[in-house]
């Protein structure tokens, strides 16, 4: 089992030993801090690295009227909004058509 320091896994990951560092101390990164020095097994930062691998997308797929899923809470419940979009339109409408007072022209005698 190959141990590296911090600078050597620094090297490893390709990143910044202050970040290696930082996410070290969080518990992101596998390392240990032994003394005054972090130390980092090979085996692990190889894991961590395949853990980083993105997913592969999967083709789209076309869901059936069996696949698709109820919710079955009990606590479920549906919580304002309007019903229809028609009492919505009309609500706007009836904004829109107030009546506006004619403004003031400005007149100035010269």
């Amino acid at each position: 089992m190959k141990t590296l320091s911090l600078t050597e896994a620094a090297n490893f990951l390709k990143m910044h030993a202050e970040e290696v560092r930082r996410r070290a101390k969080s518990g992101r990164l596998p390392g240990a801090k032994l003394g005054k020095r972090w130390v980092f097994i090979l085996d692990d930062l190889v894991e961590y690295i395949r853990s980083q691998y993105s997913i592969p997308r999967q083709a789209l797929r076309v869901v059936t009227e069996k696949e698709v899923n109820i919710c079955h809470s009990t606590s479920a419940v549906i919580r304002g909004g309007s019903r229809s979009l028609h009492q919505q339109e009309s609500v706007l409408d009836a904004l829109l058509a107030q009546p506006t007072k004619p403004r003031r022209k400005n007149i100035t005698t010269s």
